[in-house]
């Protein structure tokens, strides 16, 4: 859908779609309904269409809450590949310790007051 409303046509649209999937471990779902996924199932889609465009900056709040600890390991070396190797750059509010010790720069909210925690 990102693609689609970006204007591409779903010919244009597809291999792109076929490389996310196959990135967050979904290849295999390509056809399936919404809601023939599971929670975790889905999670790892939203993560693959906020991606599908390219984005410079991409905003994610708890990217990986809903997986098991090896999808979310995956999701968080693929987040850390594509800000080394494409430039973009996440802001993610996380509680997930694996993921802030991947992080270049990591802010701490605490009682409503924002320190730099690394």
């Amino acid at each position: 859908m990102p693609a689609l409303i970006a204007g591409k046509t779903i010919k244009e649209a597809t291999p792109r779609g076929q490389i996310l999937l196959e990135q967050v471990g979904l290849s295999d779902r390509l056809h399936h309904k919404p809601n023939e996924l599971s929670g975790g199932e889905q999670q790892r889609i939203a993560v693959a269409r906020a991606l599908m465009n390219n984005p410079q900056l991409v905003l994610a709040d708890e990217p990986s809450g809903n997986l098991d600890e090896e999808n979310g390991l995956s999701l968080h070396r693929l987040l850390v590949h594509l800000s080394e190797s494409f430039g973009m750059t996440f802001v993610v509010a996380t509680h997930n310790i694996d993921l802030t010790r991947r992080a270049n720069r990591v802010l701490k909210l605490s009682e409503g007051k924002l320190s730099v925690a690394r």
